[in-house]
């Protein structure tokens, strides 16, 4: 791990303490998957494969990657990532077959709508928004781009709402109805970070840009970058449910967003204009950064119904920090 070396040496002050309190932290599979996501953007490479490799461990009969309790049909699948670098970085043919069986299961195999749709736990038919963030990179970076474009636009109709230009979190697909109607601030993060995630890798495979993707997708995610920062306030960060002020301060969407901001003015779907705003949206989370490690408040684990600390916030702290590297510049607190 001597490239790791460099790339720890490179790391800030609070990069350092927010990477070591993420990594003494469990993590479920979609967790998993999201750290693997910080430590490839970190050039943490060699880290990265020890994630992906005990992702491989923990590997269902079925395909899904990194499952503990197998309670998801999506959430391994966000581990698909560092599974397929590692493989590429080593010539593992294992590694690259459990890949491929996790790509299997959601192009193929995992339960869906009947429109393809597909469904985010078993044993219910839930489609949940976080889902986009699970299966839209993978499918982007397995070459499946219409898939891709697909499932956004199966959640898109289900749980947007071109009135508020915002994400619901929950829709039931036996009844109908949307089942947590709120707009939720993370799930509209797991919306335009995924999408961010997905159009870089699309840029990096040379995945094909079928029907219009990429510009649609960018416009979509830049829609949806505007609707919550009109609800942003004065602190610097948002809502657990970005319309109504009476729920928790919450630290996490800040970073998702900034994320997606970030990474789009890097890779060119978003102007350059928008730089200021994602570095200011770091430096509130650089604020809130606590003597342990922890960005807190944010919509907290293990139920996500209440202000905590979580592994995909800690993730997602790095993702965003890396991003203000990659796109020009550390965000300065």
């Amino acid at each position: 791990m001597d490239d790791d070396a460099a790339a720890w040496a490179r790391l800030d002050p609070d990069q350092r303490r927010v990477l070591g309190a993420l990594l003494a932290m469990q993590r479920q599979s979609w967790e998993q998957g999201v750290a693997s996501h910080a430590l490839l953007d970190l050039g943490l490479t060699g880290l990265a494969e020890v994630v992906a490799r005990d992702a491989v461990t923990r590997q269902t009969a079925e395909g899904k990657l990194a499952e503990i309790e197998d309670g998801g049909i999506v959430n391994s699948a966000a581990n698909g990532e560092a599974v397929l670098r590692a493989a590429q970085r080593t010539g593992d043919a294992l590694l690259r077959e459990a890949f491929d069986r996790q790509v299997r299961w959601i192009v193929r195999d995992a339960p869906r709508a009947a429109d393809g749709t597909m469904l985010h736990l078993v044993g219910t038919r839930e489609v949940w928004v976080d889902s986009v963030y699970m299966v839209v990179p993978l499918l982007v970076l397995a070459g499946e781009v219409e898939e891709a474009a697909r499932q956004l636009a199966g959640h898109r109709t289900r749980l947007f709402d071109p009135a508020t230009g915002l994400y619901s979190a929950r829709w039931d697909e036996d009844t109908a109805r949307l089942t947590l109607a709120a707009p939720w601030g993370t799930g509209n993060g797991w919306v335009v970070a995924g999408i961010a995630r997905a159009l870089h890798l699309m840029d990096d495979s040379s995945a094909p840009d079928v029907s219009g993707f990429r510009a649609a997708a960018a416009a979509h995610a830049r829609g949806v970058i505007d609707a919550c920062l009109e609800h942003r306030d004065e602190d610097g960060v948002f809502h657990d449910v970005v319309t109504d002020a009476s729920t928790f301060s919450e630290t996490n969407l800040a970073q998702m967003l900034a994320y997606a901001v970030l990474t789009g003015v890097a890779d060119g779907w978003l102007p350059a204009s928008y730089t200021s705003v994602g570095r200011s949206l770091v430096a509130a989370a650089r604020a809130r950064v606590d003597a342990r490690g922890f960005v807190t408040p944010v919509c907290g684990a293990p139920r996500f119904d209440r202000p905590g600390t979580s592994a995909e916030a800690q993730s997602f702290f790095l993702l965003a920090t890396a991003a203000a590297t990659r796109s020009g510049g550390r965000a300065l607190s």
